[in-house]
């Protein structure tokens, strides 16, 4: 088994791409050892010193780190997938489904929401998927966007420039409705 591994814009965080479909369905993100019980492949890659949060995407995985050089952590998790995948044991355990927090915005802006939703999956969202992360509607009040940044995207140093720059202007630009942009 070839794993690829590609930078990111987040330098904390590095992409792997083990050649196989890792979660088709949906996304999922571990930000610590005891959140990632649910996931036998996220659990391998917290047992490497010095992960601070596992981003589990369509076919790649994104690995973020502590102040380790990355020289002394690549290795470790790149065998730490590699086990995964020659055990044979599931990304996830089964019946696991994440919980994240309902949605919120009001009955007379769904029309909106919907246009905002089809923008950020049908635009945002693959972009993003390329860098090793997510992006995902959390909310909408008053104008303002509310997005849940996930995977390479949490805490990149870049992050505020593409909500500002990027989505914000994007949106603001096919919904008048929308004023601003904020992360959750």
């Amino acid at each position: 088994m070839f794993i690829q591994t590609e930078e990111t814009p987040n330098p904390a965080t590095l992409k792997f791409l083990p050649g196989k479909p890792v979660l088709p369905e949906d996304t999922r993100e571990f930000r610590s050892a005891e959140e990632a019980s649910s996931s036998p492949l996220a659990e391998r890659i917290f047992s490497v010193d010095g992960v601070t949060g596992v981003f589990l995407g369509h076919d790649f995985i994104t690995v973020t780190k502590s102040t380790a050089e990355w020289q002394h952590i690549k290795p470790a998790v790149l065998g730490a997938i590699m086990e995964h995948y020659m055990s044979g044991a599931p990304v996830l355990a089964a019946d696991e489904s994440e919980t994240l927090e309902g949605e919120f915005f009001e009955d007379a802006d769904k029309q909106t929401v919907a246009m905002i939703k089809e923008l950020i999956d049908t635009r945002v969202r693959p972009a993003v998927a390329n860098d090793g992360g997510d992006i995902t509607f959390q909310g909408f009040r008053n104008g303002v966007v509310f997005l849940n940044m996930r995977g390479a995207c949490a805490g990149c140093p870049s992050s505020t420039a593409t909500l500002k720059h990027g989505i914000e202007n994007l949106l603001r630009h096919f919904v008048p409705d929308v004023q601003e942009v904020r992360p959750v």
